[in-house]
């Protein structure tokens, strides 16, 4: 579900030359020293982290921008416009959808950030072992994840919840949600494995490497001490647009009947429950889609800014 284009970047980027330990020493600046410095100079970076700090604050403390219940239902007041009582009216079942669309960036976000964690955990620890170890355990791992690349997304998604979770099941809240981002996770792991595997490739080859290897280093403290702190600039950048992408991912899931669905409050349950009424109340999907594009975007902004500031070609 992510950009091919920054996707290839960042694999590139990996094969760029590592920079050395990203600590300060010897007076040097630092890589993420440097960083900062190009990302406090961008526009494009504060804009994209004043809109996170938003959509995070929404999340955490949904009652700062409401103090509707989301699942207060009045039924005489179904699909009323908007209005001075309720900014964005009403959805189906008389419910406001303002405070609906504010509760539901709460289960987007916490959904698109869990799947990236997942992924982050899974893609990243098998990519620094196929690099490290090489061999038959790369060799393993490498075609392990070209079969998941070869499964269409949505086509994979749809066969595991349809197993799993199929729509005629009532799961709980947890459930369903944990089900969802296991999904994303599985089918989402093997690029950032690639990248991972890129990047430590790359970087267990420096001086700083061997020299650690040559003074007796184990391979846990050469991997944890030396390889991944110098290979997290492609990660951290996939990892920030793959937020975006997995919440997008999460509302296509759910308007398709098999991602989260109700009791849960999400912005794709939102769409989903109301693609049907776009001609004659296009309010009750038109919002919650606003504010899923938006959030979408943040993410999106925010990594790309991210990979600029760590392109070693414009350094």
């Amino acid at each position: 579900m992510s950009d091919p284009t920054a996707t290839q970047d960042l694999i590139k980027g990996a094969d760029e030359p590592a920079a050395s330990p990203v600590a300060v020493r010897n007076g040097q600046r630092g890589l993420w020293s440097d960083t900062w410095d190009i990302l406090k100079r961008r526009k494009i970076f504060w804009i994209s982290l004043v809109m996170l700090v938003v959509f995070l604050l929404m999340a955490a403390f949904p009652s700062l921008f409401t103090h509707k219940d989301p699942e207060y239902a009045t039924l005489a007041k179904s699909m009323e416009l908007p209005s001075a009582d309720a900014w964005f009216g009403y959805d189906l079942q008389g419910r406001d959808v303002y405070a609906r669309a504010v509760y539901g960036a709460r289960t987007s976000i916490i959904v698109g950030v869990l799947a990236t964690l997942a992924t982050v955990i899974l893609g990243g620890l098998t990519g620094v072992l196929a690099a490290y170890f090489g061999r038959w355990l790369d060799a393993v791992i490498s075609r392990v994840g070209e079969m998941f690349l070869g499964l269409p997304y949505v086509l994979g998604a749809i066969i595991i919840l349809g197993t799993v979770a199929p729509a005629q099941s009532n799961p709980g809240k947890a459930t369903i949600m944990a089900v969802v981002i296991i999904v994303l996770a599985l089918l989402g792991w093997p690029i950032l494995m690639r990248i991972a595997r890129s990047a430590v490739i790359q970087a267990k080859h420096q001086d700083y490497v061997q020299a650690a290897r040559a003074l007796g280093a184990g391979p846990l403290r050469i991997i944890f001490k030396h390889l991944l702190p110098n290979s997290l600039a492609p990660i951290l950048v996939y990892s920030t647009i793959t937020i975006g992408s997995y919440i997008g991912a999460e509302a296509t899931l759910s308007l398709l009947g098999i991602g989260l669905r109700s009791p849960v409050i999400s912005w794709g349950i939102a769409i989903a429950d109301h693609a049907s009424y776009i001609r004659t109340a296009p309010h009750a999907m038109f919002f919650p889609a606003g504010f899923l594009s938006l959030c979408v975007l943040t993410f999106v902004m925010l990594g790309e800014a991210v990979r600029d500031a760590l392109d070693p070609k414009l350094r």
